[in-house]
């Protein structure tokens, strides 16, 4: 797709300043080879609701400086050293030049979003970081106080997640010049790519690949408590709950534990329900886009469902 060009023409651009330090640690988050889906989300919105428009490229960067701002956010939050295999900017420097990279990212987001003018879409923008924010602080929250249920699960990945995600799709459509109900649809859609694309990466906890980047149950050593094992303490004996329970209250995350509590998941249909309430966002999603007129654009976005939700890592 030609817009699609323009989008990592215009990305390229974006790694220009005088101080030599900012301009390294840019070029190694702004240069990688990722998929580049937000952006690719926001384009094919635009062009399956109406044309797609300057506007649609200026949010398609703006939008994938702003997650990258929030990995570089999350890397330094979470201590992580790798992703996808490759070093982290804050391994590669320290905290330091990855949390004032990351703030000078969110600064051009939000100069970006202003120039275009647009009120709206500038609303929206604003509201994802605060979200995001909110997200985080709230999963830290659930995980120092250990909040066992599925509401401040759903919570926590509607802001972390499914906020960005339907952003990409809502300021799509508005900038292809899409009725408001038809903006509200994408944004709807969207939101439901964010909860399988969320799930599917919680399920990969309870796997070991090297590809993935993270090794086997590190959400759950974090305290970060996802849909299977939600589900498999929900739906447990009284005393094998207690004993898992006391194991997360209690932060003891051996190596032995952690396998245990993955077991546990496992054998509970923790795994199965998460990917039945994968598949449930996903018809939702699909359903929407199946109402829009036949087109490459649409076409386009049921492949792009297909990989949040079966995504291999």
């Amino acid at each position: 797709m030609l817009e699609f060009e323009q989008f990592k023409k215009s990305l390229s651009e974006v790694i220009q300043t005088e101080i030599p330090l900012l301009e390294e640690a840019l070029l190694h988050v702004l240069s990688s080879k990722g998929k580049h889906v937000r952006p690719l989300l926001l384009l094919l919105t635009a062009k399956a609701t109406g044309e797609i428009s300057p506007v649609s490229i200026d949010y398609s960067v703006l939008i994938e400086i702003l997650h990258t701002t929030t990995l570089i956010h999350d890397d330094v939050v979470d201590d992580t050293k790798q992703r996808r295999g490759v070093p982290s900017l804050n391994a590669i420097f320290d905290n330091r030049v990855a949390v004032l990279t990351g703030d000078f990212l969110l600064a051009g987001v939000m100069l970006k979003a202003v120039d275009t003018g647009n009120l709206m879409t500038t609303h929206i923008v604003a509201q994802v970081c605060r979200e995001l924010a909110e997200g985080e602080l709230m999963q830290l929250d659930n995980a120092e106080n250990h909040y066992l249920n599925e509401e401040k699960y759903f919570s926590v990945i509607h802001k972390k997640t499914a906020t960005l995600i339907s952003a990409c799709a809502e300021i799509g459509a508005i900038s292809a010049g899409a009725p408001a109900e038809t903006v509200q649809q994408c944004r709807y859609f969207g939101e439901y790519l964010g909860y399988c694309f969320q799930i599917k990466d919680d399920i990969f906890d309870y796997y070991e690949d090297i590809e993935i980047g993270k090794p086997t149950g590190n959400d759950i050593r974090e305290g970060k408590i996802s849909l299977p094992l939600l589900y498999a303490l929900q739906n447990s004996t009284e005393k094998e709950r207690d004993r898992y329970i006391k194991i997360i209250r209690n932060q003891d995350f051996t190596n032995e534990n952690v396998s245990a509590l993955i077991a546990f998941a496992k054998q509970s249909g923790g795994i199965e329900y998460a990917e039945r309430r994968l598949m449930e966002f996903r018809q939702k999603a699909i359903e929407i886009i199946n109402s829009f007129p036949a087109s490459e654009a649409r076409a386009g976005l049921l492949l792009l469902a297909d990989y949040f939700s079966e995504r291999a890592y």
